[in-house]
């Protein structure tokens, strides 16, 4: 099974043009995960989430919804977070620390984090810093550390691998069971892809990589297309390279039985 695990569409364009071209950018994957918009992107988020609840519940067999929380705004407990989610069917959460300005370990992220764990809810954390509003400092995997710690059973995935602190990510996934991380690649950066690729063989944790397109920044098969064409690219060049089955393997992982999600 071919997973996208990270993608998007902002509320305000799910019934235009946006929303034909992610359906049709979903069409080369049997599953697709679809992030919530920040408040930044899309208005209140008890609006955005609900818009993208009912966009997914139009293609149930195709997309996973996960709502977006931001828990300096919003009193997070069992029940309030049950209520964001299972009534909207939604299946995860997303956090964008970097552009609402928090700290993954804030006090109250850790009380959101503590239910989450406890309602079985994967979280994932959208820390790239966008433009000049967001705050590099809250954007380092590191940080995710004692959250990890903290909830040794929460299913937490670093976005983007952790842009620009790959390095970071691929400590976190050696040291943490429950730690993944979305392989979103720019398609033509070959030399990007390569090295992000090959130190995570090299570190023994190729199996902590989810297949992710970051659409619209990027579609599934040009990703796909990249990660299967960089060892042929770099032919020649006399460097170590990954086995195309254990590229395969990633791109075809049970993504949504790794994060507990029925589907």
């Amino acid at each position: 099974m071919v997973v996208d695990c990270h993608t998007h569409i902002r509320s305000a364009t799910i019934q235009n043009l946006e929303a034909s071209e992610h359906l049709a950018a979903a069409d080369v994957v049997d599953k697709c995960i679809v992030l919530a918009s920040s408040i930044e992107q899309g208005g209140p988020a008890d609006q955005v989430n609900k818009d993208l609840s009912q966009y997914v519940a139009r293609y149930e067999d195709k997309m996973v919804g996960f709502a977006f929380i931001n828990p300096l705004t919003e009193g997070i407990s069992v029940r309030n977070l049950k209520s964001s989610t299972e009534k909207l069917g939604l299946k995860g959460i997303v956090l964008y620390c970097s552009q609402s300005d928090f700290h993954p370990a804030d006090t109250r992220a850790m009380h959101l984090y503590e239910s989450a764990q406890e309602l079985h809810l994967p979280v994932f954390f959208h820390n790239t810093p966008v433009g000049q509003g967001g705050f590099l400092e809250y954007a380092r995997p590191f940080l995710l550390d004692e959250v990890a710690r903290t909830f040794p059973e929460l299913k937490i995935i670093v976005g983007n691998m952790g842009f620009p602190f790959y390095e970071q990510t691929l400590c976190l996934l050696a040291k943490h069971k429950y730690v993944f991380a979305d392989l979103s690649v720019k398609p033509g950066n070959a030399w990007q892809i390569y090295n992000i690729v090959i130190s995570a063989y090299e570190l023994g944790v190729m199996d902590k990589l989810l297949f992710g397109s970051a659409f619209p920044a990027a579609k599934a098969q040009d990703c796909m297309e990249s990660l299967f064409g960089f060892n042929k690219l770099l032919a020649g060049a006399n460097l170590p390279v990954v086995p195309r089955s254990t590229i395969q393997s990633v791109i075809e992982r049970e993504t949504l039985k790794l994060l507990g999600i029925e589907k």
